[in-house]
């Protein structure tokens, strides 16, 4: 009797709204790598690691700083737009101290944006390429109300506010990139927040196969763990860096921590809480013990 023919179907794209793929686009432009790649390298020298790094990530916040300084310009040049076109005469002024405002906050906004954008350039050529669009629209839209701001305080308010409208449409673009970046690509979110792990003790691996001063990787329901031993105690980490997802197993062990070897975060074995940024959010710990020559795990607290 013959065999009847295999059968396979192909999953079709899903759709996705028209300013999705113009995000997508973005990050397909491959002629951006070379600028992207010297900018984000003189950030990251400018910056170094150390206090001002962590004040730009957030690291003293508990997350990301970026999006809540960009609710400054942003909210005070679209108020102002909505004077201009709606307010008359008499909001002149209050316009105008606006759209002043949103330029002063604008220059912290942006470096914290930079400080963000050139963590993910070494691990995501896109995002990459979308970042440094992002950040280009938002540098239009800053020396556009700049300049609008400029004319109106010369006498010139219809030349202002046109140069505002037109500010108003880039920041459009940027304000639609960077919510791209950060809900369809996931920059500034906590990497580890949707990974669990088990309730119950659950076997990791053998206490013998674990040395001093060692980091091994397991895989327990479904998450992959961190297990290192330290003065004879073993702690256990979620291995995927709450940052920008680094590999905690490939870092150094120091002062009781973990430094993660793509950003040099720095967490702590005990409980995972963030030493040293740029990573805003603590890396998720389990308990731990040894029963019968294994080492068993759970989630903190755990049944």
């Amino acid at each position: 009797m013959a065999a009847e023919p295999s059968q396979t179907w192909h999953a079709q794209e899903p759709t996705r709204p028209a300013l999705h793929h113009l995000a997508e686009r973005a990050g397909a432009l491959e002629q951006l790598d070379g600028g992207a790649e010297r900018v984000s390298a003189g950030v990251r020298q400018a910056l170094g690691g150390g206090p001002l790094k962590d004040a730009l990530s957030g690291t003293w916040l508990g997350h990301a700083l970026h999006p809540l300084l960009s609710d400054v310009p942003i909210g005070t040049w679209t108020s102002a737009t909505l004077l201009d076109l709606f307010g008359g005469r008499g909001t002149e002024k209050a316009a105008d101290r606006l759209i002043a405002v949103g330029v002063a906050a604008a220059l912290p906004t942006a470096a914290s944006g930079l400080s963000d954008w050139a963590d993910t350039t070494l691990t995501s050529a896109p995002v990459r390429r979308i970042g440094l669009v992002h950040a280009a629209a938002n540098t239009a839209s800053l020396a556009l109300y700049g300049l609008s701001w400029a004319a109106r305080k010369r006498g010139r308010r219809r030349t202002g506010v046109a140069l505002g409208l037109a500010g108003a449409g880039t920041l459009a673009v940027g304000g639609h990139l960077g919510g791209h970046l950060s809900y369809s690509r996931g920059v500034g979110v906590d990497q580890t927040a949707f990974e669990y792990g088990p309730e119950d003790w659950t076997p990791a691996l053998a206490d013998a196969a674990l040395g001093e001063g060692e980091a091994k990787t397991v895989d327990v329901a479904d998450v992959t763990v961190m297990v290192t031993r330290r003065e004879g105690r073993v702690y256990a980490l979620r291995d995927r860096c709450s940052h920008r997802g680094g590999p905690l197993h490939e870092g150094t062990l120091e002062d009781g921590c973990i430094i993660c070897p793509w950003h040099a975060s720095a967490f702590r074995l005990e409980d995972g809480s963030v030493e040293r940024g740029p990573a805003v959010a603590p890396q998720p710990a389990y308990d731990v013990r040894v029963r019968e020559g294994s080492i068993e795990v759970r989630v903190r607290g755990g049944g």
